[in-house]
């Protein structure tokens, strides 16, 4: 499986982010947050929002696929952009299988992330990824709904004064939208795409 350009010049800009602004990855870290796999009762995709070409989207648009869905905002300097290069890796190393599959990023700043916001940046990925925002009660619910973590924290170096705080965690849904798995933020993608090759093969 090889990386496409993109992905590898994404690797290198999120890895020059991991040194900027490793003491806000070791605040998620500590609090216990980015490392811990799911450990909650099954539960199901759940979510009404606004994709990135301002169409109103739910869960049940997407039945019949697997879902991955990765929790994050679009000014995030280091492990958002690491985690959708690896989704698009993934997908990438998928092949035919990818059609099966369909990855969500969904904001927790939705104060910023508009659909216009998450049209730029979704795009740069090139795996097919859907953007999704909503109100701040829209995406608490949602949140809520995936036992999914963040929180604004001021930060006055970074766009507007404010980061976020927020679960890496990287889930997938199966086709009747039950949750089916998550890997924890830094697994490999040669290993997430192992397991999910098992799991949509049986």
């Amino acid at each position: 499986m090889k990386l496409t350009q993109l992905q590898k010049v994404l690797w290198t800009l999120a890895g020059a982010g991991v040194i900027a602004s490793g003491s806000l990855s070791l605040w998620v870290d500590y609090r216990g947050y980015s490392t811990r796999q799911v450990q909650e009762p099954a539960f199901g995709a759940d979510f009404e929002l606004t994709d990135h070409q301002g169409t109103v989207r739910t869960d049940d648009d997407f039945a019949g696929q697997w879902l991955l869905v990765f929790f994050g905002f679009t000014n995030c300097p280091d492990i958002c952009p690491m985690t959708l290069a690896e989704i698009a890796a993934v997908m990438d190393g998928l092949g035919e299988n990818a059609s099966r599959i369909q990855p969500l990023f969904i904001t927790i700043d939705p104060e910023r992330d508009t659909p216009e916001a998450l049209a730029d940046f979704v795009p740069r990925f090139d795996a097919g990824i859907i953007g999704l925002t909503g109100t701040p009660e829209q995406i608490g619910q949602t949140a809520d709904s995936f036992h999914i973590y963040y929180d604004k924290i001021e930060e006055a170096a970074a766009p507007d004064g404010y980061t976020m705080g927020h679960s890496s965690q990287l889930f997938l849904f199966d086709q009747s939208g039950g949750y089916a798995a998550s890997w924890q933020y830094g697994t490999p993608a040669e290993e997430i795409l192992t397991d999910l090759r098992e799991r949509i093969a049986e």
